[in-house]
């Protein structure tokens, strides 16, 4: 069984899925504005929720630090940009892969 966790390198704009130390899946991302910046540290996803409404797409997975979140976008053109509240934005397709994969507890490093 795949030991899962998650790295998102902000100043590159990705969110990289690694197997044990291996990355197997790499997903460009939006992330917070400067006024707004994406939280860096070493998080865990607590919970999941299909189709939350909103701007944040078909996906919701949110993090530890209360209010900040992986999740999908009703605007595609955000992705690769500061654009957020903070979030990790990903294409709608590509959260909903990621989130088929990764169970709740999943570690979530975020770096500058």
């Amino acid at each position: 069984m795949p030991k899962y966790r998650i790295i998102v390198d902000l100043s590159h704009f990705q969110l990289h899925l690694l197997d044990v130390n291996r990355v197997v899946r790499s997903f460009p991302v939006g992330i917070g504005r400067m006024v707004t910046k994406t939280p860096t540290g070493e998080f865990t996803i607590i919970n999941k929720e299909p189709n939350p409404g909103g701007p944040f797409g078909v996906f919701w997975m949110g993090l530890s630090k209360p209010h900040y979140g992986i999740h999908g976008t009703n605007d595609p053109s955000s992705i690769g940009k500061l654009t957020s509240h903070g979030c990790i934005r990903m294409y709608n397709e590509d959260v909903l892969e990621l989130a088929a994969l990764v169970p709740i507890h999943t570690r979530v490093t975020i770096r500058p």
